[in-house]
């Protein structure tokens, strides 16, 4: 269920808010660059953490004026002014001091809050934040200006679009069904002129003064490998804050909601509560199927956006169906595919081969790849190599057939399933080739 939407009154301006979780104690969330409120809780891996921070804190999140459900205004928002609306969001909240959280852009404003606010901090987290935008000699971790105006008109460009989606998030970038919702968020956050606007007022940020004024608990938190904001700034931050705790992850993902975003939640709970939650891990030998839609972009672009939302509707229906009647256990949907484990590869090969003639019947093709071997247990979710493993072959298949790696085939001997050498295959991310095979006659 996605949070009643309220808006709190900034001098004259409506910010839009969420309040939600299990509190206390509070946690102010400040999204950084453009928000949407809503639309944010229709990417899967964004619920997800949001109901992980909300699982430890009563949340409370806003999109700035200019942004997402907030009122529109003209230029954007100074961070003065989104001071005031930060501080207008908590009373109207009913937050009297809170652990605030700030990530991006929304970062440097949280640190000049708790600098000049710190009676309603009762600490300080920043993710992926940066003091500074622009590169200077003291400061080489930032873009230099012409590189920043270079910038700038590519979004002004291409606004609408995945753009940046290989830089904020290169974990997923290749995900066509996280590159439209990436788009749909773009547009729905903000304009073209607003985020040029954004942008400009972003590279003008030079917070390095205050840093030493900041004196409530704070955690800095940084990916080595950010893309889009160099650990270094991140760094720079824990280093001038006085007091300041920093912990660099590993990860080239900028946004706070993509990657093992577990280690990073870890991190918060631990910081805001005093408790770290303990992360169950169980190891167990599962067949793994993935499942996935062929062309769904194309397919999506003909039938609209509705017509598309019918037809992924009926396909989830069917792909359950299958998966009730074989034993299968779904992990998550990815959009417009399937992540399913199962006792023995056999009830998946012939669940996949069910799969594949139920939605042959709506005119969609399915790509399916199973693979057999050990998992990480962790929650209600899987990891390890061998769901990557899975991943990879459900890529090698063309719609047609499901594709199973030689442990799969090898686990069914006798069983009366015949297969199709499918060849040897390098699978991206996995090492050494892999003999993949076809399945012929699953029943």
């Amino acid at each position: 269920m996605i949070p009643e939407t309220k808006y709190a009154r900034s001098h004259g301006v409506h910010v839009a808010y969420q309040a939600f979780g299990r509190g206390p104690p509070d946690l102010v969330f400040v999204p950084g660059w453009a928000s949407h409120l809503e639309y944010s809780w229709e990417e899967p891996m964004y619920a997800r953490y949001l109901e992980r921070l909300a699982s430890f804190s009563r949340v409370v999140w806003f999109d700035k004026r200019g942004s997402g459900l907030s009122d529109r205004v003209s230029g954007f928002p100074i961070l003065e002014e989104r001071m005031d609306d930060l501080r207008a969001v908590m009373n109207a909240a009913g937050v009297k001091r809170a652990a605030i959280l700030g990530v991006s852009e929304g970062g440097s404003m949280s640190a000049l809050f708790a600098a000049m606010h710190p009676e309603r901090v009762r600490a300080l987290i920043l993710y992926g934040a940066f003091a500074k935008r622009l590169r200077s000699p003291d400061y080489p971790w930032a873009p230099t200006r012409a590189q920043r105006e270079k910038w700038i008109g590519q979004i002004e460009a291409e606004w609408g679009t995945p753009v940046e989606v290989d830089s904020l998030a290169p974990s997923v970038a290749r995900d066509e069904t996280f590159r439209r919702w990436f788009a749909t968020f773009s547009r729905l956050s903000a304009s073209p002129s607003a985020i040029v606007d954004l942008a400009r007022m972003n590279t003008g940020i030079d917070i390095r003064a205050v840093l030493s004024s900041i004196h409530v608990p704070t955690l800095v938190i940084h990916r080595s490998g950010d893309l889009d904001v160099q650990v270094g700034n991140g760094r720079y931050l824990a280093q001038h804050i006085p007091g300041a705790k920093f912990v660099e992850l590993p990860g080239d993902d900028h946004l706070w909601w993509v990657g093992d975003t577990d280690k990073i939640l870890e991190e918060i709970q631990e910081f805001v509560t005093g408790n770290r939650a303990p992360r169950t891990v169980e190891r167990v030998l599962t067949t793994v199927m993935f499942t996935d839609i062929v062309a769904s972009t194309a397919q999506a672009r003909a039938l609209g956006d509705r017509g598309w939302a019918n037809l992924l509707a009926r396909h989830n229906q069917r792909i359950r169906r299958e998966l009730s009647r074989f034993g299968g256990r779904e992990v998550k949907s990815t959009g417009d595919g399937f992540l399913a484990t199962f006792d023995g590869p056999a009830s998946g090969i012939h669940c996949g081969a069910a799969i594949l003639r139920s939605l042959k019947e709506l005119g969609l093709s399915i790509r399916v790849g199973l693979h057999t071997g050990e998992c990480e247990v962790v929650g209600k979710d899987i990891a390890g190599l061998s769901v990557h493993l899975a991943s990879r072959v459900a890529g090698k298949a063309d719609g047609t057939n499901v594709v199973v790696t030689s442990t799969v085939k090898e686990l069914v001997s006798g069983s009366g399933i015949s297969f199709h050498n499918f060849g040897r295959h390098v699978l991206k991310g996995v090492g050494e080739p892999w003999s993949l095979f076809e399945v012929r006659s699953p029943d």
